[in-house]
C-alpha cells in the first residue's frame, strides 16, 4: 500500500503563492498517473491535476495558468505550485496515485480577502 504524505498548506492572502508537496513511499516514475484533488467545504471532491509517469501534465480549466505540478523523481516527491491564489481555491487538498486511488491525508489551504 503506497503511503503519500502532503505538506505546505496554509493561510494566505489573495493573489499569493504556496507549494505543496508529496511525498510518496514508492517511486513515482513507476506510477501511471499522479494527480492532486481539492475538496472545499460543503462541495464535491474536485480533480485540479495530473501528471503521467512520462511526464504529460492536464490541468483543470479553473486553475489552468496559475497552477503548476512537478515532480522529483529522485525525492519521490509531488509538487504543486500555486500562484495567484483566490478564495475560491480554499479547499483541503489531496495528492492521489491514480492507479492504486490511494490518498494522501490532505493539506488546507486557505485563501483570505
Amino acid at each position: 500500500q503506497v503511503q503519500l504524505v502532503e505538506s505546505g498548506g496554509g493561510l494566505v492572502q489573495a493573489g499569493g503563492s504556496l507549494r505543496l508537496s508529496c511525498v510518496v513511499s514508492r517511486s513515482i516514475l513507476s506510477i501511471d498517473t499522479m494527480a492532486w484533488y481539492r475538496q472545499a467545504p460543503g462541495k464535491q471532491r474536485e480533480w485540479v491535476v495530473a501528471i503521467s509517469s512520462g511526464g504529460s501534465t492536464h490541468y483543470a480549466n479553473s486553475v489552468k495558468g496559475r497552477v503548476t505540478i512537478s515532480r522529483d523523481a529522485a525525492k519521490n516527491t509531488l509538487y504543486l505550485q500555486m500562484n495567484n491564489l483566490k478564495t475560491e481555491d480554499t479547499a483541503m487538498y489531496y495528492c492521489v496515485d491514480t492507479s492504486s486511488w490511494s490518498w494522501g491525508q490532505g493539506t488546507q489551504v486557505t485563501v483570505s480577502s
